[in-house]
């Protein structure tokens, strides 16, 4: 069972926490999953057969924590991370972000910035709901969104379609991180298959160009899917980690 933090704005968020020492390592999830998937789940066995402290929790509308998933936006899920990682860690933080948790990390490199001691990206999808959503719907697509204040799209990994309201899109125009300097002060490691048909690989180009830092790399993965949860993406994914906190 998972243990539960409750937030400024009382949403309770659910979380798994392990001990250890050195710098900490905090998995962001994508856009409608949950702290146990894959990825997740691999990062904190890692974690714990190198005593290394890990977190991992399900923004708020998502997996166990409180609130309905159509209630959210980008700025609360970032608000959600900025705030348990406050809250529940101490040091400096390894942020391992996938698809669009590796925007809810670039965010937090501008909020909590000395709190960040590396950075890896998987599949990393900024600015997804203005680039990729609306200015990939139709007219008619767009002006449904606008009168009905929500838009229902297929989802590729569940038989529940994704709902898109018009909050999401809103919201989003406020935390966009491809529009403004991009400064990331610390070793960053992002990772992208060449095969991923939901966030295209000239996203991962632009982000590459359009973030400044000293030590930024970026790596493509000939035939690896969003998914990345392969295990040879999972050993690349653990590298990452690895090479990212040596550096700590």
């Amino acid at each position: 069972m998972p243990d539960f933090f409750q937030t400024s704005q009382a949403r309770k968020i659910a979380y798994h926490q392990t001990a250890g020492t050195g710098a900490g390592v905090v998995f962001l999830g994508g856009f409608k999953s949950d702290m146990d998937g894959t990825k997740a789940v691999f990062l904190e066995q890692w974690a714990q057969k190198n005593n290394r402290p890990f977190l991992r929790f399900d923004y708020s509308g998502h997996g166990a924590s409180s609130e309905n998933f159509t209630d959210g936006c980008i700025g609360d899920w970032a608000d959600d991370a900025a705030q348990i990682i406050s809250a529940l860690t101490t040091g400096k933080q390894i942020i391992v972000g996938s698809s669009m948790g590796g925007w809810i990390a670039l965010l937090l490199a501008k909020r909590i910035t000395d709190r960040i001691a590396g950075m890896v990206g998987i599949a990393a999808a900024p600015d997804f709901t203005q680039d990729s959503m609306w200015d990939g719907f139709s007219p008619a697509q767009q002006a449904q969104l606008m009168a009905d204040g929500q838009l229902a799209l297929e989802n590729d990994y569940s038989d529940e379609p994704y709902i898109i309201t018009q909050k999401l899109i809103e919201d989003g125009r406020d935390q966009l991180v491809l529009r403004t300097p991009l400064n990331l002060p610390f070793p960053v490691r992002f990772l992208h298959g060449t095969a991923d048909t939901d966030v295209a690989q000239s996203v991962a180009l632009r982000l590459l160009e359009h973030a400044s830092g000293n030590d930024i790399r970026l790596t493509l993965v000939k035939g690896a899917d969003h998914r990345f949860s392969e295990p040879e993406n999972l050993g690349m994914i653990r590298r990452a980690v690895h090479s990212v906190s040596m550096k700590a």
